[in-house]
C-alpha cells in the first residue's frame, strides 16, 4: 500500500485520467509506467523534469518505471499545440542530445542493476527503425479514423491554420507514439503512460490501440503544462527561456537564478512539482510567501533544492553564496566563471589595460554610462552612491588601480543599490 495517488492529486500532478481505477491501481497494485522524452533538444528542460521527477516519484512509490527517449519520433518533431513545423534534425544531432539526454536521466533516476527496482532506460529507434512501411500500415494505420484524428485539439489547431497547416510527417506522430505504448506494454507490460496536458490525445490513441490488439486496458495521466505567463507552453525554442539541464548550456547559478525568479502565484505549484519535500514544508513556505512575500524564502528553497538535483548540493550552495554576494564587498571572492555568470545580464564595456591607473572613478561611471556627466559622476561620488567592487567611494579624486582588478580584470562599478556595470580590462 502506498499514498502516491494522494500525493500526486496535492501535488496538482493530475490534471487528465482516462480511468479513475488509476488511483487505486497505483496505491495498491504494481504498474509498469512510461514517459516519453523528446530529444529534439540538446538538453531536457524544465518541462521535462516535471515528467522524469513523476517518474521517480512512482519509483519510489514501488513501480516500475521507463524513461523513453525518442530517437525515431524526434526525427519527426511531435505537432501538439505547437504553431508551425519543427525544423528537422540530422540522425547526428538527434544522436548527441540522445547521449546527454540519456546521461541526465541516469544522474537522476535509479537505473543501476543494484537497486530494489531499477528505472528502464528505453529507445523508440530500437523498434521503429526496423519497421517496414507497408506492414506498419497494414497493423497500425487501419485502426486509426483520420476523421478521428483531425478532431484531436493538437491537430485541429494546425489545420486550421492557413499558413501552416501540418505536414503528413507530423500527422503519422500519433501513430508512432501508439504503436510505442503498445511495444512497451508488449515488451514490459506497461499498462500506463503519463506526459503533459498536451499529450492526452496521443495517449488516448495508444490506449485505444492496445485494447483493439490486445484486448486489454491500459491507462493515461497528465498533468497541467508549465507555461509562461500568458499561458502559452514553455518550448526549448523560445527565446523566452532558455533553460537547460545541461551546465555547459545553462550555468548552475543562471539555473538557480531562474528559479529564484518565480513569481509568488507561481512557487507554490513550483515546489509541489519540481521537489520532495514533504507537505508540511510546502505549506509552511506557501504561509511564508503569504506572511513576508519580500523574504522570497519559498523561492530560494526552491531554487536551491531543484539546483541541487540537478547539479548537486556543492554546485546549489556556490550559486546561492553567489546570490548572496551580489551586494556585498564578498563578491570579490567569487571565482571568475561564476563573477562573470553573476554579471552576465549587467552592461559592460572593455576597456585598454594601458590607461588603467590613471583612470578615474569619475571618468569610469562616465565611460560605463552609469552617469551622463563628470558633474553627476562628483555629486554621486559625494553621496556615497559609488561602489568600486561593491566597496563605498566617497573620494572625487580616487583612481582605479590594478589592485582593483578581479582576477587580474575585472572591476565591478555600482550606482546606488542596483545598478551595476562589468569593466573589463583587456
Amino acid at each position: 500500500m502506498s499514498d502516491v495517488w494522494e500525493d500526486l492529486q496535492w501535488r496538482g500532478l493530475v490534471h487528465q485520467v482516462t480511468d479513475h481505477a488509476l488511483g487505486k491501481l497505483l496505491d495498491e497494485d504494481f504498474l509498469t509506467a512510461y514517459c516519453g522524452i523528446d530529444p529534439t533538444g540538446p538538453s531536457m528542460h524544465p518541462g521535462h523534469l516535471i515528467g522524469v521527477l513523476t517518474l521517480r516519484r512512482l519509483q519510489l512509490a514501488g513501480h516500475q518505471i521507463v524513461p523513453l527517449i525518442g530517437s525515431a519520433t524526434g526525427m519527426i518533431g511531435d505537432p501538439s499545440f505547437r504553431s508551425e513545423e519543427r525544423q528537422l534534425l540530422s540522425e547526428g544531432d538527434i544522436e548527441v542530445n540522445v547521449q546527454g539526454i540519456r546521461t541526465q536521466v541516469a544522474a537522476l533516476l535509479e537505473i543501476d542493476s543494484d537497486s530494489k527496482l531499477p528505472a528502464i532506460v528505453a529507445d523508440n529507434g530500437r523498434w521503429l527503425r526496423q519497421l517496414a512501411l507497408t506492414d506498419f500500415l497494414r497493423d497500425v494505420g487501419k485502426h486509426f479514423s483520420v476523421n478521428e484524428m483531425i478532431r484531436k485539439d493538437s491537430v485541429r489547431t494546425r489545420l486550421e491554420a492557413r499558413e501552416q497547416g501540418i505536414s503528413y510527417t507530423e500527422f503519422t506522430y500519433m501513430l508512432l507514439q501508439a504503436y510505442d505504448y503498445l511495444h512497451l506494454f508488449d515488451e514490459h507490460n506497461c499498462r500506463l503512460q503519463i506526459g503533459g496536458s498536451d499529450q492526452w490525445g496521443n495517449i488516448t490513441e495508444g490506449i485505444d490501440l492496445i485494447r483493439r490488439l490486445r484486448g486489454e486496458t491500459a491507462y493515461g495521466l497528465t498533468w497541467p503544462l508549465l507555461t509562461y505567463d500568458d499561458g502559452s507552453k514553455m518550448g526549448k525554442t523560445d527565446a523566452r527561456t532558455q533553460v537547460w539541464l545541461a551546465p555547459n548550456l545553462t550555468s548552475p547559478y543562471r539555473f538557480f537564478q531562474y528559479w529564484v525568479r518565480t513569481e509568488d502565484a507561481d512557487v507554490g505549484m513550483r515546489l509541489r512539482w519540481f521537489t520532495f519535500l514533504p507537505r508540511e514544508r510546502i505549506e509552511e513556505l506557501d504561509q511564508a510567501t503569504v506572511d513576508s512575500p519580500e523574504r522570497r524564502e519559498a523561492q530560494r528553497v526552491l531554487a536551491w533544492e531543484v539546483t541541487a538535483m540537478v547539479h548537486g548540493p556543492a554546485e546549489a550552495d556556490r550559486a546561492q553564496r553567489a546570490a548572496e554576494v551580489l551586494f556585498t564587498e564578498a563578491v570579490a571572492e567569487l571565482d571568475e566563471a561564476t563573477l562573470l555568470d553573476v554579471f552576465a545580464d549587467a552592461p559592460s564595456t572593455e576597456l585598454g589595460r594601458d590607461g588603467l591607473d590613471a583612470l578615474s572613478l569619475v571618468d569610469a561611471l562616465m565611460s560605463s554610462g552609469l552617469v551622463k556627466s563628470k558633474g553627476d559622476a562628483r555629486k554621486l561620488i559625494t553621496q556615497n552612491g559609488a561602489s568600486i567592487n561593491n566597496r563605498r567611494v566617497d573620494d572625487v579624486e580616487r583612481l582605479l588601480t590594478r589592485d582593483d582588478l578581479l582576477h587580474d580584470r575585472y572591476v565591478v562599478l555600482r550606482k546606488g543599490k542596483r545598478d551595476h556595470h562589468l569593466l573589463s580590462f583587456r
